[in-house]
């Protein structure tokens, strides 16, 4: 009898064995769909790092200007240890409060750039962490998911699985054309830097429980252009189920002006006068035209609202027809640094008297204007809220038209050191994603206090969808009746919401 047992019980124990092995993440061998992958880890080995691992087909040759196409499937083992190529652009320069540590790095760029980079502390397939999937800034001309500042180390440590993406970036990502239209199977142009990101999502859902995450808890985020890219996600109907929550640092399109958008037909015309100009007949011949020449042609493309990719934003929201998840949603006491110089106070209201009409006599009240220095604090403002009220109109849209909650932050924390442009677009994702020991500036405890707050809120929210926890000041749920803020500065606090007279008065002018 004991023998009989102990022929049961060694093979049952060989292949509890077996099992837990199998449930293991070997770096050096992970099974995506198109194939095996190899990373690398830190140097504690508690971090598997995996860089350049490919989402879509390199959109080169003829598949320039098409929407994103799957991997072809490789055999052997990819290494992918070395951070991949970012999105043609400019040459990366810092510039005003932008250092080094904002840019993508200075080289490789290449049209062959659909690669995503992941950082996971899990152990093993079974863990399911929560995802993080990073949206770039850069205004859609630049950036890239190897900024410095974007590293993922320190937020996978706190418990996500963090991913950074690329996607195609100015006339490679936003070129539309009547031409390009016509040959796509979705019958628009334009987007396909948004088509990447939905590309990178599918990605994601379709392998990242290798990697120890869970695919049905995946909370995409990003600031600037990100932003702007999140809301876009947000609202297309491509994008549906690929998310589960979003994070919007300064950007959305909530306006009828459509801030960085336009419609198709519009977009079209403009690719055409392009093509005209440069006296080019037709796609395949622009098509065959080098990477770097296409770079040299000045313009700025953006966001096509082609009702197909994308949806008008405060319709879709207006109708509850947007994604519906939960918001982490803000921005920054001085979001509108880079917006040129200062008006005259005549200058100011000669543009008010202009725009608009019979409201600006109470626009002059709200944004006064008697002298150079009060116009030039109200511009100050007006570039602030340009971004503020997109995201604060968000949070009132979701919180009416959906069902997740929403959040709202107000971040003024002036980082320490020169140059000094106080609050600045993007000064707050270093504190968000915990990567200030890679930013060359003087911090002192009240900044690493600020950062592991902010991380500990986003880290939170990716994991419940609540950013509350242990140890921190209540973030109250955004209630458009009493609106408040937590307030990320020198103190973390709820505040009541900055600035509401101008924000309720943007509200009638747009």
């Amino acid at each position: 009898m004991k023998k009989f047992l102990i022929l049961i019980i060694v093979p049952l124990c060989i292949a509890c064995t077996s099992v837990q092995k199998s449930e293991l993440i070997d770096v050096n061998s992970v099974k995506v769909k198109s194939g095996i992958i190899s990373g690398k880890t830190t140097d504690d080995q508690a971090v598997k790092i995996f860089m350049g691992v490919p989402f879509a087909a390199p959109p080169v040759g003829e598949l320039r200007w098409k929407a994103p196409q799957p991997v072809t499937p490789w055999d052997g083992v990819r290494a992918c240890v070395d951070a991949p190529a970012s999105a043609m652009q400019a040459p990366p320069k810092p510039f005003m409060c932008w250092s080094k540590e904002f840019m993508a790095p200075e080289s490789p760029l290449s049209e062959d750039c659909l690669y995503l980079n992941i950082w996971t502390a899990a152990k093993t397939v079974q863990d399911k962490l929560p995802v993080m999937v990073w949206v770039h800034g850069g205004g859609f001309t630049g950036g890239s998911g190897t900024v410095p500042l974007y590293n993922g180390e320190a937020m996978s440590r706190k418990g996500v699985v963090f991913v950074t993406i690329n996607y195609r970036l100015g006339i490679f990502g936003f070129l539309a054309h009547p031409e390009l239209s016509a040959e796509s199977d979705l019958k628009t142009s334009g987007n396909y830097g948004i088509l990447d990101q939905i590309a990178a999502l599918k990605w994601v859902k379709e392998n990242i429980a290798a990697f120890g995450g869970d695919p049905n808890n995946v909370t995409i985020a990003g600031q600037s252009a990100g932003s702007f890219s999140v809301n876009m996600l947000v609202v297309s109907p491509l994008a549906k189920g690929l998310f589960h929550k979003a994070i919007a640092q300064s950007g959305g399109m909530f306006g009828k002006d459509l801030m960085l958008g336009q419609t198709l037909q519009a977009a079209e015309d403009g690719g055409k006068q392009l093509t005209e100009k440069m006296e080019i007949a037709s796609i395949a011949e622009l098509r065959a035209i080098p990477a770097d020449s296409l770079l040299k042609i000045p313009g700025r493309l953006g966001i096509v609202v082609d009702r197909v990719v994308i949806p008008p934003v405060y319709e879709t929201f207006a109708a509850g027809k947007q994604n519906d998840v939960s918001l982490i949603t803000g921005w920054n006491a001085d979001d509108g640094v880079s917006f040129g110089p200062l008006p005259s106070s005549e200058q100011f209201k000669a543009n008010v008297k202009s725009q608009y009409g019979d409201k600006a006599e109470k626009y002059l009240h709200i944004f006064p204007a008697n002298t150079d220095a009060e116009a030039g604090q109200s511009q100050k403002l007006l570039t602030q809220l340009r971004f503020g009220w997109h995201n604060y109109t968000w949070a009132r849209m979701q919180t009416s038209h959906g069902t997740g909650k929403a959040y709202l932050y107000y971040f003024k924390r002036v980082p320490p050191g020169e140059p000094n442009y106080g609050a600045f677009h993007s000064a707050e994702f270093a504190y968000a994603l915990h990567t200030l020991k890679l930013w060359d500036r003087p911090f002192t405890d009240v900044d690493y206090k600020l950062e592991d707050a902010m991380s500990s809120y986003w880290v939170n929210f990716a994991k419940t969808g609540d950013p509350n926890g242990e140890g921190l000041p209540v973030w109250p749920v955004f209630n458009d009746g009493q609106p408040e803020v937590i307030e990320l500065g020198d103190e973390v606090k709820a505040a009541p919401l900055p600035y509401p007279d101008q924000l309720n008065f943007l509200n009638e002018v747009n």
